[in-house]
Formats: C-alpha cells, structure tokens, sequence
C-alpha cells in the first residue's frame, strides 16, 4: 500500500534527478517526491519507455497522471540542420505551454536521469520556463551518470592536479583530439554511434589502450571492459568512454 503525503504538494514545476540508474542511488528527496508524485512528466523516444520512467518502476503512486513527452526526433536528423533545431524547439515550446498550465494548481513532478542540469533535456523547459516566471520552479541535484560510470571501472578518475575535460561524441573528429590533448582525464558522453569517431580520436591521441566503455552504468544491465577489447557494433547513447587520469599522488613508504 503506498503511504500518503504528509503534506500537500506546493503547485509548481519539481525537476528531479534521479541519478546514474540505480534507484538506491536516488537521493533521500527525488525518492520522496517521486513517491508522492500525482502528476509525472518525462521525456522519452517514440516508441520506447523511456530511461527515466523505466528507473521509477514500482515507485509512482496508484492513480499518478503520467505524461510521456516524446521527442519528435533523435538521431534521424544531423542536429545542426535547420529542421532538427526547429523541430526540437517546436517540442520543448509546446510541452512548456502544457506544463506550465498544468503547474498553476498542480505539482508536476518532471524525471530525468543523472543531474538535470548536466546535458539534461530539461533544461530547454527550465530557461522558457524561468523566462516565463507564471510558475513555481525547482530542480533536484541528482549523480551525474558518469559518476557512477566510473564508480564501475574500481578506479579514481582524478588524481593531484588531473585536469578532467568532459565532452560529446557528438563532436567533430578533430575537436575530440583537440580537447582530449588539453586534459589528463576524460569523460566522453553520448557516445552510440559516435563509438568509432570517440576511438579514432583517442587512437590519434596514443590514448586508445587506457580508455574504458561503460554501458548502463550502474543498473542490472552494466557492461565494463577495457576500449581495446569492445568492437564497434552499437552501443547505448547513453554509454561513457572514460580515460583515468594519472597525476600526482604519495606513494605508499614502503
């Protein structure tokens, strides 16, 4: 039986990160909102359903209002072209419209896996949102995904004075060699088809042998090997490339 607010929810829009994909990994706030949610909102590819719907399973309440906001493009169009900017904005304007009215007497609780504000898509609602300023607004921190991706290798990410740079495979070629020179560490995001570029690029570095590919980063699902021994067959868009830096530390006495 699912337990009842101990209070009622204040109208407005709560974003909620719900960190790298293993719900105990939820903070003790995003569990309670989403918990206690009556209206849900989260985006999600046509036909799919949805990462972050799928992280809540089991943990909305009976009767919740769920709205499934489905991008009406992903990967069918190169995102610099003047019909995928239009098509998106025409998505995140018309979806700020039905939440914001919604929010007026409601608390529309919106999902989003890892940090919102960490190449979130919620982000495109908050700045119309905040522009518009009718409506409550609030956004929950959650653990970024790659946090949690490089939990999974068993190693630090940073050591001493490590510079991390964190970028898109979705990056040209020559801009990942570029930025993957500047820094000791690295996190490559967005990674899916974009695998064989992100591996040309840290070969072209002399960094290919040290990168590791995490899928699914922390759910039942999780996959860890070493770059070198993962083809380049599909990968999930949300998998992470991650190089380890290996700066200045004490080493042990003895």
């Amino acid at each position: 039986m699912q337990s009842k607010p101990e209070h009622a929810a204040t109208a407005g829009i709560v974003c909620v990160g719900l960190g790298p994909g293993d719900p105990d990994l939820m903070s003790v706030k995003a569990d309670r909102l989403v918990r206690q949610a009556r209206h849900v909102a989260f985006f999600r590819k046509k036909g799919r359903p949805g990462k972050a719907r799928q992280a809540v399973q089991g943990m909305l309440a009976e009767g919740a209002a769920e709205y499934a906001m489905e991008y009406p493009v992903t990967t069918e169009l190169p995102v610099e072209s003047e019909a995928y900017v239009e098509l998106l904005s025409r998505f995140y304007d018309d979806w700020c419209l039905r939440l914001a009215e919604l929010a007026r007497h409601e608390q529309v609780i919106v999902l989003c896996e890892g940090d919102p504000f960490l190449y979130g898509s919620f982000m495109h609602l908050y700045m119309r949102l905040r522009e518009r300023g009718d409506v409550r607004l609030e956004v929950v921190p959650g653990i970024p995904g790659m946090v949690g991706c490089w939990h999974a290798t068993g190693l630090p990410i940073t050591w001493g004075d490590d510079v991390l740079s964190v970028m898109t495979g979705t990056l040209p070629e020559d801009e990942l060699v570029r930025r993957m020179q500047a820094a000791e560490a690295l996190v490559v995001m967005k990674v899916g088809r974009n695998l064989p570029r992100i591996r040309r690029a840290l070969q072209r570095c002399g960094r290919a042998d040290a990168a590791w590919l995490v899928q699914n980063g922390t759910t039942a699902a999780q996959q860890v090997a070493r770059l070198s021994e993962v083809g380049d067959e599909v990968c999930p868009y949300f998998a992470i490339v991650l190089v380890h830096g290996q700066g200045r530390r004490p080493e042990a006495a003895w």
